[in-house]
């Protein structure tokens, strides 16, 4: 049974159609990433899945009760890390905040935020404040306050855009180590065709506008990734081929049907 079930979506924008049908669906504990052309509706789609969006048509559920609103149990990572951080609040403060506001009580709260701390490898720095921290760890930081939530779905929007190539090996792998302990569900909206097949378990390759899905490719590669073994794999090299032709293809604009 699919935890967040994505069925039919549509939205226009007055005469403008973005997303004409899209259904994507996630088991729990599955990562799955969301590629497409620029411009395709990726970012659409997740805010209509996270209840930040009301869509035109079509459906979303999380575990079988509709999202019309953000649910509880549901989290969102943007791009925009320097905006979601409060600059005047510590890092400890920022990811307590939502737990503040959902009622835990303090010796949980400190519990769970120590626990999110350490799973970024940001134990050390709870006292910092983010405009002391570079890009990176405070991309951490907004990735510590999700998981500090205890989401059972994590959505996350290209988070990793606006870091520099080092960095955005680091938190790739931090990613898949977050979601191999926590077992949250993630879904992952990327640009970066490499990354999609790094991080995923399957990728789903949108049309470009007005979007459908065009593919979902299952990725056949070890569990156990690293940048090193798992990028110099002719299959990752195949799988990556795969999705960058299917991309080419997809920047045609979709029929009508």
């Amino acid at each position: 049974m699919s935890l967040l079930e994505i069925s039919g979506l549509r939205k226009s924008y007055g005469p403008v159609e973005a997303i004409r049908d899209v259904s994507v669906s996630l088991r729990d504990g599955e990562l799955v990433c969301l590629v497409g052309p620029s411009g395709c509706g990726k970012t659409t789609l997740l805010k209509c899945a996270a209840g930040l969006l009301a869509p035109s048509g079509g459906s979303v559920t999380l575990g079988g009760e509709p999202v019309t609103a953000p649910p509880p149990n549901l989290a969102v990572v943007f791009q925009e890390y320097g905006r979601s951080l409060f600059p005047w609040l510590t890092v400890r403060r920022n990811v307590e905040l939502p737990l503040r506001e959902k009622k835990v009580a303090r010796a949980e709260r400190d519990r769970l935020v120590s626990e999110a701390l350490s799973a970024v490898g940001l134990a050390d720095r709870g006292d910092a404040y983010p405009w002391e921290l570079s890009g990176g760890m405070q991309q951490r930081v907004a990735i510590a306050r999700a998981v500090a939530y205890q989401p059972s779905v994590l959505l996350m929007d290209e988070p990793f855009a606006a870091v520099d190539a080092q960095t955005r090996a680091e938190l790739e792998d931090l990613i898949r180590s977050i979601w191999r302990t926590f077992g949250v569900t993630i879904l992952f909206v990327t640009h970066d065709i490499d990354e999609a097949v790094y991080l995923g378990e399957r990728v789903v390759v949108l049309s470009g506008s007005p979007t459908v899905v065009q593919e979902t490719l299952t990725v056949d590669l070890p569990a156990e990734r690293d940048q090193l073994t798992t990028r110099s794999d002719p299959r990752f090299t195949e799988l990556r081929t795969h999705v960058y032709a299917e991309i080419q293809s997809a920047k045609k604009p979709t029929p009508a049907p």
